[in-house]
Order: structure tokens, then C-alpha cells, then sequence
């Protein structure tokens, strides 16, 4: 069995459109993608802006909001794996973030509760 891929705040990446659009270098679910953010942001998402190889990733590519979001630079920053492992789990950001993801908290707490 392959392992998940979890990101720091629980969503899985291969269930990601980036992730799986960059894995198979599928440039016409890019140009979907980046449409979709465009309007959904109000600011303008180039195709070529949507590559990303998982946020817990040190290196590869990454969505640019991988680079602030408060969630990873803090999971970074502590040097954990997900915040599953995160010794503050589940701090306010976080229980926030999962209000409105149960499949991530699911993820997180299976997690948590396999160490």
C-alpha cells in the first residue's frame, strides 16, 4: 500500500487538482485550474502557476499560496510531519481550518490516532 501524502493541515495531495495536474504535467487541467482560482481570488492565476509536488514538500514546486499559508509555515517552523504530530494539535488556526474540511480533520485524526 502506498503511502498518503497528508498535508499539514490534513488534506490528502492526490486528491488535490494542482497535485494531480502537476504529477501527470496535464496542462489543460492547469488552464482549468487557474481560471477557476482567477475568479474565485480576483486576481489573475496563470496556468503555468499551477505545479505543485505537496506542501509538506521542502522542495519541488509549489502553489503560491503554499508560501503564506499561516497553516504550513507553522507546520514547517515546528518541523513536523502534518499537525497531527504537532504537540499543540489542535490549536486555534488549525480548529478553524477543519470547521469547514471533515475530510482533512478525519485524515488528521486517524493520524493522531495511529502514534
Amino acid at each position: 500500500m502506498e503511502a498518503r501524502l497528508i498535508a499539514f493541515c490534513g488534506l490528502e495531495c492526490a486528491q488535490c487538482e494542482a497535485y494531480k495536474a502537476t504529477q501527470v504535467d496535464d496542462d489543460e487541467a492547469r488552464r482549468r485550474m487557474a481560471e477557476e482560482a482567477s475568479k474565485q481570488l480576483g486576481r489573475e492565476i496563470k496556468p503555468e502557476d499551477i505545479n505543485c509536488d505537496g506542501c509538506v514538500q521542502m522542495k519541488g514546486r509549489h502553489i503560491d499560496y503554499c508560501n503564506v499559508c499561516e497553516i504550513r509555515l507553522c507546520g514547517l517552523g515546528r518541523g513536523v510531519l502534518n499537525c497531527a504530530y504537532c504537540p499543540s494539535y489542535a490549536c486555534e488556526r488549525l480548529s478553524k481550518f477543519l470547521e469547514n474540511s471533515s475530510e482533512a480533520k478525519k485524515n488528521l485524526q486517524e493520524i493522531r490516532r495511529s502514534i
